[in-house]
């Protein structure tokens, strides 16, 4: 199989528990695009987070951020998608605003947040950048007024919260968005529809490329549908079962290089 694109999660896939990549998975993908292969980093990461990644790997990366709902090449957007800014009001009221748990909002570039605790500081210091401390009534009158909707939200609790919230909004129902978890204390809230296939399908379509000729790495809920549309789908040995299930490979963990050792075995890269 000749790929012409690699897709990669970041947080647990290409990044190791420290949030670095391993030096053994950076120079399988630095040789990957010596050879012509485009690296794309999709994942639940704003563009700020995303771009420290892109400047460890010390090359170019298409950067499908936000759960693949703001996909940039470059400093161009060529893909989003947007979810009801009602619906972003009905889940912080019903779901979050009495229990004293943030909502985290993600548009373009920007990340805002209701509160701050521990979770939105833990990112803040892992991805080295503060986010905007709104009122999300105030925010969801200005973005009325002037025709703006999220790209993404998340809430960040322990991941018996998480569990709980994902259940009662599965129950109450929400239109026009859908969930997935990201990581056991991260609940991804965005556009009904919207997925990292689809961002995978975008990717493919601006470089005239088909699914087929993929192959992508994940490890968690969210990537799912990003591993049925590629050609190859590597699940990273900590991945859960679920990612194990759909995928072609299972690959060595993310703090054991999985990703090289998959690259050496699909595309012959020592």
């Amino acid at each position: 199989m000749s790929y012409k694109l690699i897709c990669l999660d970041v947080d647990g896939t290409l990044l190791n528990d420290e949030k670095r990549v391993p030096e053994p998975v950076k120079e399988s993908l630095q040789k990957a695009h010596r050879m012509g292969i485009p690296i794309a980093l999709v994942t639940g990461r704003m563009p700020v987070a995303a771009e420290l990644v892109e400047k460890e790997l010390s090359i170019p990366c298409i950067k499908a951020c936000s759960a693949g709902t703001y996909i940039l090449q470059g400093e161009e957007c060529i893909h989003a998608r947007y979810l009801p800014l009602e619906a972003a009001q009905r889940i912080y009221e019903n779901f979050l605003a009495d229990e004293h748990l943030p909502l985290w909002i993600f548009r373009g570039r920007k990340w805002y947040v209701t509160s701050v605790d521990f979770y939105v500081e833990r990112e803040s210091r892992i991805i080295c950048h503060e986010p905007e401390l709104v009122d999300m009534e105030t925010l969801a009158r200005e973005w009325r007024i002037q025709g703006r909707e999220p790209n993404k939200l998340l809430i960040g609790a322990n991941p018996e919260t998480i569990c709980h919230i994902q259940e009662r909004m599965k129950v109450e129902g929400l239109s026009g968005v859908d969930m997935a978890r990201s990581a056991d204390i991260y609940l991804e809230i965005f556009p009904e529809g919207a997925t990292k296939g689809e961002a995978l399908e975008a990717i493919c379509k601006k470089l005239a490329i088909r699914p087929e000729e993929t192959i992508a790495f994940g490890d968690q809920e969210l990537d799912i549908p990003m591993l049925k549309k590629a050609g190859t789908a590597i699940a990273m040995g900590n991945a859960i079962q679920e990612v194990k299930e759909v995928a072609d490979f299972v690959t060595k963990s993310n703090n054991d290089a999985g990703i090289a050792f998959a690259l050496e075995r699909y595309l012959a890269i020592k």
